[in-house]
């Protein structure tokens, strides 16, 4: 199999042109998944699979067949081996005077050539912020690249977020967790829970090591002997610092996470 693909966009299984897009421009309306091909599948495919069919259900009143979605997948990384991959679902049909109508979703495939993900530990700046619907990945991204930019400014990496409280949610892109004495803990603030994370839970699972979901706020960071990010560009990237809190220097643990991110099998698409 080749080791990477020509960038494609398909809609519905075929190229799309100029005026298939006009609807996905035009209407900023959606929702997304991304994905890391390897070795011909994909790590969480059932919950990527799952992801797409329940925002569909809550954004346009109707269900996206998994099958249908595996066939557009199956198509456009045909004889590749690896591809970063990303399914944006909208709807040319959507009325947008009456959004209460249940309309067929259409289905946007786009690859590219996968990257190796970067070890680099990140710098993060938090900002008070909270993403409307946070628990669908929609493409109101706006804000996002917005509060990124904000930190890169003022000579951070990345944003993380927090509410009026100071409890921690998520990054911009991303999910965060702590390494504490008794084992991982993800913050439990309202945030999109991410398929890398739920896979770096499972893994943890399997391999014994605890975790738990609770409140964290940045007062508490001293507690913590490390955080890390996750998303399917980078399943564990350490964070060197959040404000100006600094962590201890990686002491094996993002290897451990890392194995049990990869236990996780390879599901074929």
């Amino acid at each position: 199999m080749s080791e990477g693909p020509i960038d494609r966009i398909e809609l519905n299984g075929v190229s799309a042109g100029v005026e298939d897009l006009r609807h996905l421009v035009q209407t900023n309306y959606g929702h997304f998944t991304a994905m890391r091909v390897e070795n011909g599948g994909v790590r969480g495919l059932d919950l990527h699979l799952a992801r797409l069919d329940t925002a569909t259900h809550a954004l346009f009143g109707s269900p996206l067949d998994g099958e249908r979605v595996r066939g557009y997948i199956r198509h456009i990384v045909g004889g590749f081996s690896s591809a970063s991959l990303r399914i944006n679902v909208f709807a040319r049909g959507l009325d947008r005077d009456n959004l209460t109508r249940t309309v067929e979703p259409d289905v946007l495939v786009m690859t590219s050539a996968a990257r190796a993900p970067s070890l680099t530990p990140l710098r993060v700046k938090s900002f008070v912020y909270a993403r409307d619907a946070a628990a669908i990945k929609h493409v109101g991204t706006f804000s996002l690249f917005h509060y990124r930019r904000l930190a890169q400014l003022e000579g951070f990496d990345d944003a993380l977020f927090v509410d009026a409280a100071s409890r921690i949610s998520e990054g911009s892109i991303w999910n965060i967790g702590f390494i504490a004495d008794e084992g991982i803990v993800w913050p439990d603030a309202p945030q999109l829970e991410g398929i890398s994370s739920q896979l770096l839970k499972a893994g943890c699972a399997l391999h014994g090591r605890h975790y738990s979901t609770r409140t964290v706020r940045l007062p508490d960071l001293a507690n913590f002997s490390g955080a890390f990010f996750t998303n399917a560009s980078a399943p564990v990237r350490p964070i060197a610092s959040i404000d100006g809190h600094v962590f201890p220097a990686d002491d094996g643990w993002v290897a451990k996470l890392q194995r049990c991110y990869e236990s996780n099998p390879i599901q074929a698409v």
